[in-house]
């Protein structure tokens, strides 16, 4: 049975974007997705990526902003019009509620669809402990047993070694997806993500030179 790792921020655009998308290929596929909530900054940072201020307003306006508006179009996602008002917020509670759930199966699937969801069409604050007790009572789950789980130090434990393998494995950006330890960066690339579940990509040969 193919293997998905998908390796995503509970409040990353893109991922919310690509989420039905990456579950109709797994349905369709009998994919196991086993999910890799992670705190995106350290990530970005160990690449050294530039962070949301450091960019210039053209550059938000394009790839936070435009390009969000027409793969949500595209993907007939709803969603706001604008960057979620808290989305520089503290997600590690939010993150805590998927990884609670197990890394994989349909509740797991669920917790980071409505999550990203939430962030993204009703711009909810994943921060905010009531907004996350709405989302897991309406999953089903008693909401404070849920959150205290989400809260402990051995789900917090698992996000930060969730970062840590994210970072060592060269990751740049939320979300990846990795077929067979092969990465594919965006959901813009789940057509190829889908491609890879079938027939594998040859083995990368490619060489650059060092940009050290």
């Amino acid at each position: 049975m193919p293997v998905i790792e998908y390796v995503f921020s509970a409040h990353s655009g893109y991922a919310y974007l690509g989420s039905s998308e990456l579950l109709r290929i797994c349905k369709s596929a009998d994919v196991v997705l086993i999910h890799k909530p992670v705190l995106l900054s350290p990530v970005v940072d160990a690449q050294r990526g530039q962070s949301f201020r450091k960019r210039t307003q053209q550059h938000v306006d394009y790839f936070f902003g435009r390009e969000i508006e027409r793969w949500a179009e595209y993907r007939e996602v709803p969603i706001i019009n604008y960057r979620p008002s808290r989305h520089d917020a503290d997600y590690s509670l939010a993150s805590g509620m998927i990884i609670a759930l197990g890394e994989t199966g349909p509740m797991t699937d669920r917790m980071a669809h409505n999550l990203l969801q939430a962030h993204w069409r009703d711009d909810a604050d994943l921060s905010d402990q009531a907004a996350l007790g709405r989302i897991a009572t309406e999953m089903g789950l008693d909401a404070e047993t849920h959150l205290e789980r989400a809260a402990s130090r051995e789900v917090q434990e698992t996000l930060r070694k969730n970062t840590e393998w994210a970072v060592s494995n060269n990751v740049f950006g939320s979300p990846t997806y990795f077929v067979d330890g092969d990465p594919f960066y965006g959901q813009d690339h789940l057509t190829l993500v889908e491609r890879a579940l079938h027939t594998p990509f040859k083995p990368g040969n490619w060489s650059n030179p060092s940009v050290a």
